[in-house]
C-alpha cells in the first residue's frame, strides 16, 4: 500500500502551530504575556518574518493580542471575525432562498428555547432581579416610543447569566450584532415598542412561573416580528 506523503506546512503555518503549542504547554490563559518576537524566533526555529506572519494570523482569530508599546498576550475569545463574515454573507443572500440571516435567526431561536428551559430547571432560587430592573427600563422606554438596542440586548444577556455559561453570552451577542448590522435592510418593523416590551415581559413571566410550555411559546413569539420582516424580502414565487 502506497502512503501518500502529507504536504509540508509553510513556515508561517508551522510558526502558528508552534505558538499555539507553546501556549498550551506553558498553561497560559487569556491575558498572559507571550514571549517577544525574538524569543519566539529562537524557540520555534523559524525566521522573524514567519513569526510575524504567524502572529498576524493568530491575532486575526483572537488567539494573540498584540498591544503596540506593551507586548503580546494570549487573546481573549472573540467572535468579531465570525460576526463580520456572517453579516456579509447574510447581506448578499437577503433576498433569495439561501437567506443566511433567516437561518441564523432560526439557530438563535432554537438556542434560546433550550436555554429558557434550562433556566427554569435551575429552580426558583435563581435571582432574576437584574432582569426585572431591565424589564422596567424597557417598558419605560416603550412608553415614550422607542426601545434602545442596548436595553433589548441586556435583557437576554441577564436572563441567561444564571446558567453560568460565558459562551452563551458571546454567541447570543454575535447573533445580535449580525442582526443589527442588517436591520436597516429589512424594512420597517411590524411591531410597536409596546409589542416588543410585552413579548419580553411574556418570557420573563413564564420563567418566573416555571412554565416551560409558556416560556417556549413566548420565545417563539418573540421572533415573529423578525420572521415577518424577512418574509417580506422574499421574491414572489
Amino acid at each position: 500500500m502506497t502512503t501518500v506523503p502529507r504536504p509540508r506546512l509553510s513556515r508561517a503555518v508551522e510558526a502558528q502551530e508552534g505558538v499555539k503549542e507553546l501556549i498550551l504547554k506553558r498553561g497560559l490563559v487569556a491575558g498572559d504575556p507571550l514571549p517577544t518576537e525574538s524569543e519566539l524566533t529562537g524557540e520555534l526555529g523559524v525566521s522573524r518574518n514567519s513569526v510575524r506572519e504567524a502572529l498576524k494570523a493568530l491575532q486575526a482569530v483572537g488567539i494573540v493580542d498584540i498591544r503596540h508599546g506593551f507586548g503580546m498576550f494570549v487573546g481573549r475569545m472573540s467572535l468579531t471575525g465570525l460576526v463580520d463574515e456572517l453579516a456579509f454573507h447574510s447581506r448578499i443572500t437577503l433576498q433569495d432562498s439561501r437567506n443566511a440571516l433567516a437561518n441564523l435567526i432560526e439557530i438563535r431561536e432554537i438556542l434560546e428555547i433550550g436555554l429558557v428551559q434550562r433556566l427554569i430547571d435551575l429552580g426558583t432560587d435563581v435571582d432574576l432581579s437584574p432582569v426585572a430592573d431591565v424589564m422596567a427600563r424597557m417598558e419605560a422606554e416603550a412608553s415614550v416610543g422607542e426601545i434602545s438596542p442596548e436595553i433589548d440586548r441586556l435583557f437576554h444577556d441577564l436572563l441567561y447569566r444564571p446558567l453560568g455559561n460565558s459562551v452563551v453570552s458571546q454567541l447570543l451577542g454575535a447573533f445580535w450584532d449580525v442582526y443589527h448590522q442588517l436591520r436597516d435592510h429589512l424594512g420597517a418593523p411590524d411591531e410597536t415598542p409596546g409589542d416588543v416590551a410585552r413579548r419580553h415581559r411574556d418570557i420573563y413571566a413564564a420563567v418566573l412561573a416555571a412554565d416551560k410550555a409558556q416560556a417556549v411559546a413566548a420565545v417563539y413569539a418573540h421572533f415573529d416580528g423578525v420572521r415577518n420582516r424577512l418574509a417580506r424580502l422574499r421574491p414572489p414565487s
